[in-house]
């Protein structure tokens, strides 16, 4: 699942035409969306889920510092399809999946060769998993895979500010983990790090980047709720044309209350996430909607 905190919510080459951002191109996974039962996939079948929402954010420095005259906002809905078969390997369901992201973005610049509102909409980089394993104990679950980012998106490296796609491929292996006791507390995380190849169009190689997201939770009956969110670092400085960016690692923390309620097969869930901690990104606020339902 790839697309939105910085590719949903700001996806765009704007650090290079500025100078400020850290990392070229946007967030391909939608950071903070898997926060509920992370670890735990469905029992086999085919599966729809469609995660839809707003961001709104402003531009932060290497220190922390809001950057002036420098905001985005965006609306978003990411369509997904998942397959878990009945086929098992090392004792779990083989899993395969794949997502497809759409974006409207605004990225409002008071000064500067983009002053004023650059508005796109179009489509971000499409992931694809073709193999994972999804393990299940009676209060624990576990899923392990590789998601593959192709860089598919809306991209033209003249107007950076319009990009919706990062114009390069990422390898993101992941593990997940749930638990959830007798007593309804559910506790899931999602690990991920992302090896970004380099953008042929620019030479630009950003740094490789851990995330995660979270959810501690408590379910009770058809309802749960909690709160959720996600943490990310960057681990590398990125770089261009074979020469390290001093400075330009991000990192973001946000964290935020949810519920989801549970009716005929199908899942509802809402989420609010506010960032915080943020450096050489955009940061701000998210609401999500998340529907799930087999088909």
């Amino acid at each position: 699942m790839k697309t939105f905190n910085k590719l949903v919510m700001a996806s765009t080459l704007v650090g290079m035409a500025f100078s400020i951002q850290a990392k070229e191109g946007g967030d391909q996974y939608p950071n903070g969306a898997e926060t509920f039962m992370a670890g735990a996939l469905p029992p086999p079948g085919n599966y729809f889920l469609n995660y839809a929402g707003y961001y709104s954010g402003s531009r932060h420095d290497s220190d922390g510092n809001e950057i002036d005259g420098f905001e985005v906002n965006a609306t978003f809905n990411t369509l997904r399809i998942v397959h878990v078969s009945e086929k098992m390997i090392f004792g779990g369901n083989y899993v395969a999946h794949g997502l497809i992201p759409v974006v409207h973005q605004n990225i409002d610049i008071l000064g500067g060769p983009f002053a004023g509102e650059n508005k796109k909409t179009g489509t971000g980089d499409i992931t694809i998993n073709p193999f994972a394993i999804a393990w299940h104990w009676p209060e624990f679950h576990l899923v392990s895979g590789l998601d593959i980012n192709l860089p598919t998106g809306t991209y033209d490296k003249d107007t950076p500010v319009k990009n919706i796609g990062t114009n390069y491929y990422t390898l993101e292996p992941l593990i997940a983990g749930s638990y959830l006791n007798k007593e309804g507390w559910e506790f899931s995380a999602k690990l991920m790090y992302s090896s970004h190849f380099e953008n042929d169009d620019t030479d630009y190689d950003s740094g490789d980047e851990f995330h995660m997201d979270y959810g501690i939770n408590k379910h009770d009956g058809a309802w749960a709720y909690g709160i959720g969110g996600y943490y990310l670092k960057q681990l590398e400085n990125d770089e261009q044309n074979d020469t390290s960016i001093a400075n330009s690692k991000g990192q973001v923390f946000a964290v935020g209350p949810q519920v989801k309620y549970n009716h005929e097969g199908m899942q509802f869930i809402f989420k609010w996430q506010n960032e915080n901690s943020v450096e050489n990104r955009f940061g701000g606020d998210i609401v999500w909607f998340k529907f799930i339902s087999r088909i």
